[in-house]
């Protein structure tokens, strides 16, 4: 039985009884970093935590709306005015919400009162953060954040254009840099019960000298599938590349407390810039995504179908190969300050579709493998979240893979299977009492051969990593400054230093996900870095402004130096580049 199947299957038997809680914020919107700076900034002190997990994307509009709501009542009058501004910018952009309840205003146990009969959009527009404006010829731009706008008593729709247009200069290399991609984005509801989302994007891209050495080696880039060869004389592009792509999700709740999503795009799980347990490095894919929330509980449950290496091998009109995700989370709050979470995920690669043993959405998956008798590769990962009293946020993440207890903690022989990765970190909101001054740091570790398999059930999607951008024997130190002088300006800078160890055609070192660990050079003496070593440091710095709502002029600075113990496999790199982008976050090409 297909994935597809299943999840038709699954969609059929839940009958949808009360309100959902709308499409999802997709991933890597910028108001997630907004809501996330409220959270460290006030805490949870005065209301009742929410059960939504702020380090799971995508999550509902609705959820982030009310917590919104509920640092603006409580702490509304004492936020500068940049805040002010972002948080009314961030009700624009989700203005079908607004008549949701705050979380200090409603006790849990009357909200199904509240909820039963109330369409949300309609009533949204009485709200007073609800803000109009007289549409262009009658239609367009009824409201600030959208082109156009529906409410009624059943129905609402939003609809945007997308623009995310750069174009600049390499220095010592042929090509230029540029990057065109558009689009339009819509979400709407029926009934409050049924909701939608799409981004449907058309892309041309001129790519740096180190994204187009991926491409060459994996036959894959960052955020694409299927690429097609692409020119353009006048911005000096000859070796570019054209692709389409986009996302869409279809929701409903199944009860107040869960809801089912099914959907093509990506997640994200984790509080930090990298993930070493699931990121949206890679392109998208099909998925059906259960989500479970009560009391101090999160739990999601994801299955995926991947895609087996890249779209080159294969003739045209040949399907790609495919393989399959299950995946969980469960996030726990301790009292306001603290969070646990446990991750666990099983990739099999099967001809004859998804083993639907692999549906049960509590049993631990090494179990399942073992009573199958499946050569399935099997991960588990644990996360935490700790907001401290002075606005400064501690995070981390471990992976485990696989490991051996005497080898791991006695012996310490560097045994090729003691497979691991981390990540420490820390965010710090008005550092040193500058408002507006957020800074992190954090630094990711990942052993060789981690993510791994003995065949094709490789931690990957499209020959990409599903998890941290740079595979596995790495270890890389981030640190990251926002500033946001004026509430329409917004200043970035990233450093990020990095340690790895590449291997060659005829020696498997670790570090490409996409290799059998079989295929490795030894068993013991394995370390991080080993193979042909190098460091690469890298600076990101970039300027925007906000023109009008969601439409951005920005400039960036790009430098990147790879300093090899094979001389020829130096690489330096140094971009800038000047553009504009519209109702879409930015991609980040940091590796």
């Amino acid at each position: 039985m297909s994935i597809r199947s299943v999840v038709l299957l699954l969609l059929s038997c839940f009958p949808l009884i009360l309100p959902a809680q709308g499409s999802p914020l997709p991933v890597g919107d910028d108001n997630y970093d907004f809501v996330r700076r409220l959270s460290v900034r006030y805490g949870y002190k005065g209301f009742t935590r929410p059960a939504t997990d702020l380090g799971l994307q995508p999550l509902n509009r609705a959820s982030l709306v009310q917590l919104a709501k509920t640092y603006d009542k409580l702490y509304g009058t004492e936020m500068s005015r940049v805040d002010r501004y972002r948080l009314q910018a961030f009700y624009d952009d989700n203005n079908e919400w607004l008549s949701l309840p705050d979380l200090t205003a409603t006790p849990d146990v009357d909200r199904a009162a509240y909820y039963q009969g109330n369409d949300f959009a309609l009533f949204s527009k009485d709200s007073p953060l609800y803000r109009r404006r007289d549409p262009i010829l009658k239609l367009f731009y009824p409201t600030p954040a959208n082109l156009v706008e529906v409410n009624t008593k059943d129905f609402y729709l939003r609809l945007n254009p997308i623009v995310d247009f750069r174009y600049g200069k390499q220095q010592g290399d042929a090509e230029d840099y540029f990057f065109n991609r558009r689009g339009l984005t819509l979400r709407a509801g029926v009934d409050d019960r049924i909701f939608l989302h799409f981004d449907l994007l058309e892309t041309q891209v001129g790519l740096p000298n180190y994204v187009r050495q991926l491409r060459d080696r994996f036959g894959a880039i960052p955020g694409a599938g299927f690429l097609k060869k692409y020119t353009l004389d006048l911005a000096n592009v000859t070796d570019g590349n054209d692709y389409l792509n986009g996302q869409g999700y279809v929701s409903a709740d199944i009860t107040r407390h869960v809801g089912a999503r099914l959907g093509y795009g990506t997640h994200f799980i984790g509080d930090g810039e990298r993930s070493v347990l699931l990121s949206d490095f890679s392109n998208n894919y099909p998925f059906l995504e259960l989500n479970w929330r009560i009391w101090k509980f999160h739990y999601r449950n994801i299955f995926a179908e991947l895609t087996n290496g890249p779209a080159r091998n294969t003739a045209p009109g040949v399907p790609l190969p495919k393989k399959y995700l299950a995946a969980h989370y469960l996030s726990i709050d301790v009292g306001k300050r603290l969070t646990f979470g446990l991750f666990e995920a099983v990739v099999l690669n099967r001809e004859d579709g998804f083993d639907l043993a692999y549906l049960n959405p509590v049993i631990l998956y090494r179990t399942i493998e073992q009573s199958v008798g499946s050569p399935d590769n099997a991960m588990i990962g644990f996360t935490g979240r700790y907001r401290s009293p002075w606005s400064v946020e501690f995070y981390g993440q471990f992976m485990l893979d696989e490991f051996k207890f005497d080898e791991l903690f006695i012996e310490r022989r560097g045994w090729w299977a003691n497979k691991w990765a981390y990540q420490v970190g820390a965010r710090y909101v008005d550092a040193f009492g500058l408002d507006q001054l957020d800074l992190v740091i954090e630094r990711n570790v990942a052993r060789p051969y981690t993510y791994t398999h003995r065949d094709k059930s490789h931690y990957t999607h499209f020959a990409l990593p599903l998890a941290h951008p740079l595979g596995a024997n790495f270890t890389e130190n981030l640190f990251g400054i926002d500033y946001r002088p004026l509430p329409r300006l917004n200043l970035r800078a990233r450093l990020y230093l990095i340690d790895q160890g590449e291997g060659m055609a005829d020696r498997v070192v670790g570090e490409d996900l996409n290799q059998p660990h079989g295929l490795r050079e030894m068993d013991f003496q394995n370390e991080i870095g080993q193979g042909i070593n190098y460091t690469n440091t890298l600076i990101t710095l970039r300027a925007g402004y906000e023109v009008m709502p969601n439409f951005w002029v920005e400039g960036e600075f790009l430098s990147r130096n790879k300093d090899s113990e094979a001389t020829a496999r130096d690489l330096e790199t140094t971009v800038v580049n000047l553009g504009v982008r519209w109702n879409v976050a930015r991609r980040v090409e940091a590796f």
